[in-house]
């Protein structure tokens, strides 16, 4: 039954919402976002792992060799945002490597990926014209066991990035922390949820209320209850749901 219904929100969400200005969904799975500089162009892939195509450069977020990446040009740039296996995965990034892709990452995963420059919360980097800035993501309360948290600050990254002006919010694993809710000028944002790991949908829809992107994508989300997310974002204006497949 809840899969059913979550089928049926996306199949509703997709043809009946409105976007940013144009921004509309397309075919086969992206979606097209414009900006002064030319079309952002935005394509969910699995769970955590999205690209971005922007004047004619690749971004790929997290790439994951459970995702279906036949046909997908390889990577200008690659961001990973954490060390566990859904976001950082050796394979896939040699796969999606060319001798210019540049790699930004956290120190924690430079270990693995020794290629990659190493960038910490609240640094900023601009790659290929692009304004990268590098935002805390960890967690406050949830853990394995009492005094230990899944995530640590200071070892991940979530991530901005400036596209023509449009500001992209990639949150990674993460709870509700000061520092998104102080985000400000957030076009689009892609905001995870999935216990025990990060938080619980209608945490993270606070967490969506705090800092009010114009678009919202839900992702990293598993199996929850995305209903949840879109009931809790019911009334504000100003901010849209953006429900896709991610699995």
């Amino acid at each position: 039954m809840k899969n059913a219904r979550l089928k049926t929100l996306i199949a509703i969400l997709a043809i009946t919402w409105g976007g940013l200005g144009a921004s509309r969904p397309q075919e086969g799975n992206v979606d097209v976002l414009p900006t002064d500089e030319g079309e952002v162009k935005i394509r969910p892939i699995t769970h955590g792992s999205l690209m971005l195509e922007f004047r004619g450069k690749v971004i790929h977020i997290d790439p994951w060799s459970r995702g279906n990446y036949a046909g997908l040009p390889k990577a200008d740039i690659i961001l990973i945002t954490d060390i566990h296996p859904d976001h950082m995965d050796r394979a896939m990034v040699d796969h999606l490597k060319k001798e210019t892709t540049v790699i930004l990452a956290p120190a924690a995963v430079a270990e693995t990926i020794r290629e990659a420059q190493i960038i910490r919360n609240g640094e900023r980097k601009t790659v290929e014209g692009i304004t990268i800035e590098a935002v805390p993501m960890y967690n406050l309360v949830r853990g394995p066991s009492p005094g230990q948290l899944y995530h640590t600050k200071g070892r991940g990254n979530g991530y901005v990035l400036t596209l023509g002006g449009r500001r992209v919010y990639i949150s990674g694993d993460t709870e509700c922390v000061p520092e998104i809710k102080a985000l400000k000028g957030i076009d689009v944002a892609f905001i995870c949820m999935n216990l025990p790991f990060t938080m619980p949908p209608e945490e993270a829809a606070e967490c969506v209320k705090a800092f009010r992107p114009k678009i919202v994508y839900p992702y990293h989300y598993r199996n929850s209850d995305l209903s949840r997310f879109v009931d809790a974002l019911k009334g504000e204006s100003g901010i849209e749901v953006r429900l896709r497949n991610w699995y």
